[in-house]
């Protein structure tokens, strides 16, 4: 198998991959919806170093390791879906407030540098503590990695083309929902929308910790 002429599957896979709903998915609408589209960046951005960060670890063989412990398997699970819950109970306090969050934490402005290294680790753990993203690398990478060549190499060369899509492509979802934004910041909406959100990361949470592999 040529890693070029396996190219054009992978764009693909990843492409469907990226559009299938998740927490990455939700993150990114709840962000851009409330903090528009600058404040969709450092999420998407951290969401996808998370990603690469996997990419990497499958490349080293440790991915497959934490794939096969089941204490390591089990932590992963919990943390992740802990935070997914700690996500959505944060949001549904919102909504049953009714203030944004900034001003009842005393937070600074979306945009500061405060707030964008928090949207951006808040990525980051979303999909670091996803068990379900060590189990997928084990299984896709190998896919497109012709047996000719380096492992390593080549699978942190098809994690920087997935990473470059996704980026892409969750930005320009970020990019449309946040032209609505000052529709989703009026008061009644945004408590709906933070009540719709904070469901949706709780269940989310709540699958994660439970389900099986």
């Amino acid at each position: 198998m040529d890693l070029l002429s396996s190219l054009p599957a992978f764009v693909l896979a990843v492409m469907l991959i990226s559009a299938s709903p998740g927490p990455a998915m939700a993150l990114i609408l709840r962000r851009s919806a409330l903090h528009g589209f600058s404040g969709a960046v450092p999420t998407v951005l951290g969401l996808e170093a998370g990603l690469y960060a996997w990419a990497l670890l499958a490349a080293t063989g440790l991915t497959a390791l934490v794939a096969a412990s089941e204490v390591a398997y089990l932590i992963l699970r919990v943390v992740g879906g802990g935070f997914l819950l700690y996500l959505g109970f944060k949001a549904w306090r919102t909504a049953w407030r009714g203030v944004p969050a900034e001003e009842t934490a005393g937070e600074p402005e979306p945009g500061s540098s405060p707030s964008w290294w928090k949207a951006f680790g808040e990525g980051a753990v979303v999909m670091l503590a996803n068990p379900k993203i060590a189990a997928f690398m084990i299984a896709f990478y190998p896919q497109f990695v012709p047996a000719d060549r380096p492992l390593f190499a080549t699978t942190s060369l098809l994690a920087a083309v997935q990473v470059a899509i996704e980026i892409v492509l969750y930005l320009a979802l970020a990019a449309v929902v946040g032209r609505a934004g000052a529709w989703f910041r009026r008061p009644a909406i945004r408590r709906g929308l933070e009540a719709v959100s904070g469901t949706i990361l709780i269940a989310l949470g709540l699958r994660m910790a439970v389900e099986s592999r």
